[in-house]
């Protein structure tokens, strides 16, 4: 019985050192695990990393090695045109939206799109029976009053009658100038309400065009003055079309900005460009204007003074002031200053190195101590 008893304990000490030595394991293997996860994760923070800012985080940066070079420029002179560029679309030269002022049917139609009309052609008629009649009533009104009646009562007959008689003209249309009908959208029978557009006449005698100049550019443009126009429509030559018009008042744009609205009319348009067609071109300024020119970059300027660093026959330097205008481009017109074309400025630049160089420093050192490329 004691033997069986200690033959019990003993596999059971055996069992309980078997689960230790698991547990042992267990621990290891997550130990280990993660390990491997936290050198994945830092191995991943340091790629990240080297990628963004080009160095370890332990490592020291070095600034950028820079030097002032100096590189010398001329001043020099240009002489040119100055040019303004155009685009847009023409117009006709006068349009009219032909309006009814009676209301009533529709009895007479004359014309159709494309007619060639004349000013004070009668376009369109409407049933005049109610007006008619009230012009017949008042005239006879007026013939009784001129016999028995007061001077005051034949003033206001008269009066009556001139207003029918002017209800009697507003059931005709006529055209306002010469032209051509470009849009009829009335016909015989329709009943129009007073106020309604009937139909379009277009003068094509001549073609108006308003574009759009910068304040900068008013300066070259004058009345009279000659715009060269291109059409796609009209390919075989140029347009040439004459500013008409510049009003006295101009325009802010939303881009801050202020423009000129002036009107261009071509006085004998080809036939192949019809109103809507659109255009690019250009107005030249008459004469050619010559400036003095210099590197922006040579210019300096402090307390609302600017100067640059000419170069004399000796090798030597000096400060002249100047007064400029800059031009854009990296181009400056020179309005004063003790300069003249030819003479040689220096211009100063900072030269950055294009990568720092970084020490590593490392605990210990252990991580060297050489630039890293």
């Amino acid at each position: 019985m004691q033997k069986q008893s200690n033959e019990m304990n003993t596999e059971h000490q055996v069992r309980n050192q078997l689960r230790k030595k698991l547990r042992v394991k267990r621990v290891k293997r997550l130990i280990t695990t993660f390990v491997v996860l936290g050198l994945i994760i830092f191995s991943l923070f340091l790629y990240t990393f080297y990628n963004k800012n080009g160095r370890m985080p332990w490592a020291e940066v070095k600034a950028p090695v820079s030097a002032i070079k100096e590189v010398e420029a001329k001043v020099y002179e240009n002489t040119f045109t100055s040019t303004i560029d155009l685009s847009g679309y023409v117009e006709p030269n006068d349009i009219q939206k032909v309006i009814l002022r009676a209301t009533g049917t529709v009895t007479d139609v004359f014309v159709e799109e494309g007619d060639v009309v004349k000013k004070g052609d009668v376009l369109i008629a409407i049933d005049d029976t109610s007006q008619k009649y009230e012009v017949a009533n008042l005239e006879a009104e007026l013939e009784r009053a001129k016999l028995v009646g007061s001077d005051r009562e034949v003033e206001l007959t008269e009066l009556r009658l001139q207003s029918a008689q002017n209800r009697l003209d507003y059931t005709k249309a006529y055209a306002n100038f010469d032209g051509v009908v470009a849009e009829v959208n009335v016909s015989q029978g329709d009943y129009f309400d007073a106020g309604a557009s009937a139909m379009t006449i277009i003068d094509r005698s001549a073609l108006k065009a308003t574009v759009e100049i910068d304040e900068i550019d008013m300066q070259y443009v004058q009345l009279g003055q000659t715009a060269t126009l291109y059409f796609d429509s009209y390919p075989s030559s140029p347009v040439e079309a004459e500013v008409t018009y510049i009003p006295m008042l101009g325009r802010y744009t939303n881009q801050g900005i202020g423009v000129m609205d002036v009107e261009l009319t071509i006085s004998d348009p080809p036939s192949q460009i019809a109103p809507g067609f659109t255009f690019e071109g250009s107005i030249a300024s008459e004469g050619e204007t010559t400036l003095v020119l210099l590197p922006q970059s040579a210019v300096t300027s402090s307390r609302g003074a600017s100067y640059v660093t000419k170069k004399l026959e000796d090798g030597s330097t000096t400060t002249v002031p100047v007064t400029v205008k800059y031009l854009g481009e990296g181009i400056s017109q020179l309005l004063s200053g003790d300069l003249k074309v030819g003479d040689t400025l220096i211009i100063k630049k900072t030269d950055t190195s294009a990568s720092a160089l970084v020490t590593m420093t490392g605990p210990g050192g252990g991580m060297g101590g050489g630039p890293m490329r």
